[in-house]
């Protein structure tokens, strides 16, 4: 069934860019969101309890922001990709060790979060080329809220 073009002040071609970049936002998001909680329930050692409870609030984050991008590509006239297309598309490594060290965890978390704030970059000048300032906003919340992540992972490791 087609589907019906939005009329929403974006041309197609910018819709399209804008959707194209969030598909990326939303495929790093998700990769990120299972590595995180893939580390939540194997992380083991000294800092257990905090590391534990702190991956829980990041994937819980992560979990609340797939749904708004996959809502902004929708509202774009743009179906979400599917789980197929997340897999491919993700520019996250996989992590084939379930439970890496602490410092492992937190390292390729961190690695994680900074990838996906330059994808988020990279959607926001995508959304900023097409007079889409609802996107512009949404990225512009999530790379604020994956700095602050960045930077508490950061405060975990050894300088």
């Amino acid at each position: 069934r087609p589907l019906m073009k939005p009329d929403i002040g974006i041309d197609a071609k910018g819709r399209k860019a804008v959707a194209d970049a969030l598909a990326q936002v939303l495929a790093d998001s998700y990769a990120l969101y299972q590595k995180t909680h893939l580390y939540h329930w194997n992380v083991q050692g000294p800092r257990f309890i905090a590391l534990h409870e702190l991956f829980a609030k990041q994937y819980e984050a992560l979990w609340a922001s797939l749904d708004d991008i996959a809502a902004r590509i929708r509202a774009l006239g743009v179906l979400a990709p599917t789980h197929a297309d997340l897999l491919k598309r993700t520019a996250l490594p996989t992590d084939n060790d379930p439970a890496p060290s602490e410092d492992a965890m937190l390292a390729a978390l961190l690695t994680g979060n900074e990838a996906l704030v330059k994808a988020a970059r990279t959607a926001l000048r995508a959304a900023e080329d097409a007079g889409d300032d609802a996107t512009a906003d949404l990225m512009t919340q999530r790379c604020a809220e994956l700095e602050k992540t960045a930077w508490m992972l950061r405060a975990h490791l050894p300088a």
